[in-house]
């Protein structure tokens, strides 16, 4: 008995290790994020059952609102586990997660699936969506940076070289998927955290300027895939609007019908699934990718510019909740969760209105895509958790006034 009695102690000491209620402030948990995302969550299940109701009045099956709500359901406990993972664990661990991740990406070109020419995705039959692993090693970077970073001041040309491989390698395995847009995302992430970390902005204008040469470099000698280029070519196209207009059942498809969406819907809308994009289902992906321009024909320009007004407002109070956590390794962590909603936000809005070349990239809490809801609801359970978490830290940031 009292060795039973001690492998359960022993079994409690190891999971406390890892989890922890007793260290979590309840009453210094930012819970107004959480009630900004469960309200920006209800506004996306609300509009994709309004997509499934028109799919059902057209006898189309392409929206399944069921299968939303089970991904939702699954990825919800993520929020506990991100809120109870301490700090000391993650930071000390961060290099095995980023492992995983990597690892997942290396086997999606041998167990992975392909779709519309791409294999990004590994079968997760039991949870009912397959597994991206690209959006999994977005948040395995943030902490693997977030623990590299936590010693270095980049003050030194050596302290860049381990950051910047670590982000190459994901967004190279990413590339090779084909994922370019997705790849494209971890570049403000990390720019961002570079920032964060006490990076001189001369340092980082340079280094987005050779990213910049780098893509041009990349068109010009053709190592971008044909469709990839043809994006680039049509987005360039699609400012005049004659071209647009005349391409629009070719290369200009979803750019045109993405546009036609949101102009239709003027200052109040047309009404909950009665846009042409839900009668008409012309608009690719809308119930993930292109869910903004379904939002804005039928919400309007005033109930679209006041959600992205609190979509806004989640990134800022994301970031606000960073300046104020004294512990290094932890402000950069809910730093990176702050800058991976904002380069989402400003990509998907910025593709639909046509202000970024086309790139299927998911909206967080707002689209579907089990991935992506997985990641979203960790990533903010890490936000409320790392804030509010109270562990000793000797780090000379939590020494500043």
């Amino acid at each position: 008995m009292k060795g039973a009695a001690w492998t359960s102690r022993s079994r409690a000491s190891r999971l406390e290790r890892i989890l922890s209620v007793r260290h979590l402030r309840w009453m210094q948990v930012d819970w107004h994020l959480l009630v900004i995302a469960v309200v920006l969550l209800l506004v996306g299940v609300r509009f994709i059952h309004a997509m499934e109701e028109a799919d059902l009045v057209f006898d189309r099956d392409s929206v399944d609102f069921a299968s939303h709500l089970r991904k939702v359901l699954v990825a919800v406990p993520m929020l506990a586990l991100g809120l109870f993972l301490r700090p000391r664990w993650l930071r000390r661990n961060a290099w095995l997660l980023y492992v995983v991740t990597l690892a997942l990406l290396v086997l999606v070109p041998f167990i992975g699936v392909e779709r519309n020419y791409a294999r990004r995705w590994i079968p997760l039959p039991g949870l009912g969506f397959d597994l991206q692993p690209s959006e999994l090693a977005k948040l395995g970077l943030i902490l693997i940076l977030a623990s590299v970073l936590y010693r270095r001041r980049l003050q030194r040309v050596d302290d860049w070289v381990l950051p910047v491989v670590l982000t190459v390698l994901p967004m190279g395995l990413v590339a090779l998927q084909p994922d370019l847009g997705t790849a494209l995302t971890i570049v403000p992430i990390t720019l961002g955290m570079l920032y964060l970390a006490g990076a001189r902005g001369s340092t980082l204008l340079g280094m987005v300027a050779a990213c910049a040469l780098a893509g041009l470099l990349a068109a010009r000698f053709d190592v971008l895939h044909d469709y990839q280029t043809q994006r680039i070519q049509t987005w360039i196209d699609a400012w005049d609007s004659e071209r647009l207009i005349a391409d629009r059942n070719g290369p200009a498809f979803h750019t045109y019908h993405a546009r036609v969406s949101i102009g239709n819907g003027g200052w109040t809308g047309t009404g909950m699934g009665k846009g042409v994009a839900n009668e008409s289902a012309h608009l690719p992906e809308r119930d993930c990718d292109s869910i903004i321009a379904v939002i804005a024909e039928e919400a309007g320009f005033l109930g679209t510019a006041g959600l992205l007004l609190l979509y806004a407002l989640l990134i800022v109070l994301l970031f606000a909740s960073a300046s104020h956590i004294r512990e290094r390794f932890s402000r950069l962590v809910v730093g990176g969760i702050g800058l991976y909603f904002a380069s989402h936000f400003f990509i998907n809005v910025g593709v639909n209105l046509g202000l970024v070349p086309m790139t299927g990239l998911t909206l967080p809490l707002l689209s579907t895509g089990g991935s992506s809801l997985l990641v979203t609801f960790l990533a903010l359970g890490l936000a409320l958790g790392l804030s509010a978490h109270q562990e000793p830290t000797l780090d000379q940031d939590a020494f500043r006034a």
